[in-house]
């Protein structure tokens, strides 16, 4: 059955990541780059100062909304996951060290296309029947085209509701569960033979947790991710950022296997790792993507829920978003592993676990200490990607059934973590990488078709001052 599984899967998933699809995400960043004249350079600036510099002001939400910093980081704890350490590690592992400039490549032109999507979402979102805000792809395709297109805000769901339990929920658990373990047994070894019974506790535990935070909604969501991500992404940036210091001779040699690896993987990382440019590409955009879900739709669901009324200045949320997703944080996972790692350890060619950025945080923290910083950041970033998703299936599902839907998702939802935390981590990537490809389809499709819309508001909010309202 696994077996049959998987060879289903790596069929649709070699159609959906292959060129067309690749063309796709970074067509579609092409396309609203130029459209928008570098918007995502042009204005980083006023971006950054307007998201981050505006994260200490004191924020108020009405009921059913959260505040633009809440969304912000409802958002970011769903993209700031493991994606952001052992998803590099794999990119790394087989793709070579060239995945991380493609990885940069798709980073840049994603800040524009995240840009459009939260856009969009504040401009086309609508009141549920609970009186929250509720928004994203599916609603700016029925709302933004017209009711013809709903079918396609549908597919959406779809593909958005089952990646929740992939991308939301078993990467996310299986990963949380193997970190623990992994730094359990660096303090007692003998702890191997009693995994099945740590991971039922976990799963247990998260269950507990992840209930209560749902059945409080969005409001409880903001609440805790507002605290979580800013403790989560400073442990593990402070952590890497030991490592690159004591590494800091090894940096240029570094840089150079980047970009050298970029476009001739193989003489980074020889000939026998069968690591090709193509390979090299795919494993830095997929993992790019899979990081800072620019393109996928899954973060505008979040951003809707914002009390900001103008779109263009809720939308810069996503700029900052993807830099400190992937640009940050990614960028600094990457160089950890390269530094700290010899060839011979990072096997090319093979997929990476957290176990190698274990290791490598250990060069410099003592293995024991290195082990421990990758439990609690990765089990931080995953509890809050768990959440977030959550949040995101239950909107997808929502839209396709109606309010009824929602008690009986999030049931589900909890209960896949007792599987998850036992589930092949392997399969569950792969399976998560697919329907990350088929959520981009319908979403990028109702981002470029809506594109004017997005130079419109934006060309209307700075002619217009940078504290005009856009039109709605």
């Amino acid at each position: 059955m696994v077996e049959t599984i998987t060879n289903i899967n790596g069929f649709i998933n070699g159609i959906v990541w292959g060129v067309p699809a690749l063309i796709l995400l970074m067509g579609a960043g092409i396309i609203l780059t130029i459209g928008l004249k570098g918007f995502q350079f042009r204005k980083f600036g006023y971006a950054m100062k307007n998201t981050i510099g505006k994260m200490f002001q004191k924020q108020e939400a009405k009921e059913g909304e959260v505040t633009p910093f809440q969304a912000l980081t409802t958002a970011l704890a769903a993209t700031v996951g493991t994606g952001n350490i052992a998803g590099i590690t794999t990119a790394v592992t087989l793709g070579g060290a060239g995945s991380i400039f493609w990885l940069w490549v798709s980073a840049l032109l994603g800040m524009a296309t995240k840009y459009s999507e939260v856009l969009l979402s504040v401009k086309f979102r609508e009141k549920n029947a609970k009186q929250d805000w509720v928004g994203g792809p599916m609603y700016y395709i029925k709302n933004g085209l017209g009711k013809n297109w709903k079918w396609l805000g549908g597919i959406f769901c779809v593909f958005g509701g089952l990646a929740s339990f992939g991308i939301g929920n078993a990467v996310q658990v299986g990963n949380i569960t193997d970190s623990i373990n992994t730094a359990i047994q660096a303090f007692v070894p003998a702890a191997a033979e009693q995994r099945s019974m740590i991971n039922l506790v976990l799963a247990i535990i998260l269950m507990i947790i992840v209930g209560i935070v749902l059945i409080g909604g969005i409001k409880r969501i903001g609440a805790v991710t507002e605290k979580l991500v800013p403790i989560m992404s400073v442990i593990y940036i402070v952590a890497c950022l030991a490592v690159v210091v004591c590494n800091i001779g090894k940096l240029p040699h570094v840089f150079a296997m980047i970009f050298q690896g970029a476009f001739n993987p193989q003489a980074v990382t020889g000939g026998a790792a069968g690591i090709g440019m193509k390979l090299c590409i795919t494993w830095g955009v997929k993992r790019g993507v899979f990081s800072n879900e620019a393109g996928l739709g899954s973060a505008p669901i979040a951003h809707a829920a914002s009390s900001e009324s103008n779109p263009v200045r809720q939308g810069l949320y996503g700029i900052f978003e993807v830099f400190m997703d992937t640009i940050v944080i990614c960028t600094l996972s990457g160089l950890t592993i390269l530094l700290a790692l010899d060839d011979a350890t990072l096997n090319y060619g093979t997929q990476g676990t957290t176990a190698l950025n274990a290791q490598a945080l250990g060069t410099v923290l003592g293995p024991q200490v290195g082990a421990l910083i990758i439990a609690i950041g990765l089990s931080l970033f995953a509890l809050s990607t768990v959440l977030s998703w959550g949040l995101y299936g239950c909107r997808c599902w929502e839209f396709i059934l109606g309010e009824k839907a929602i008690k009986p998702y999030q049931v589900i939802y909890t209960a896949v973590i007792l599987i998850s935390a036992t589930m092949d981590l392997g399969l569950a990537w792969d399976i998560a990488d697919t329907l990350n490809g088929l959520m981009a389809i319908p979403n990028l499709i109702g981002v470029l078709l809506l594109c004017p819309v997005v130079f419109r508001l934006t060309k209307e909010y700075f002619a217009g001052g940078k504290t005009a309202k856009a039109k709605r």
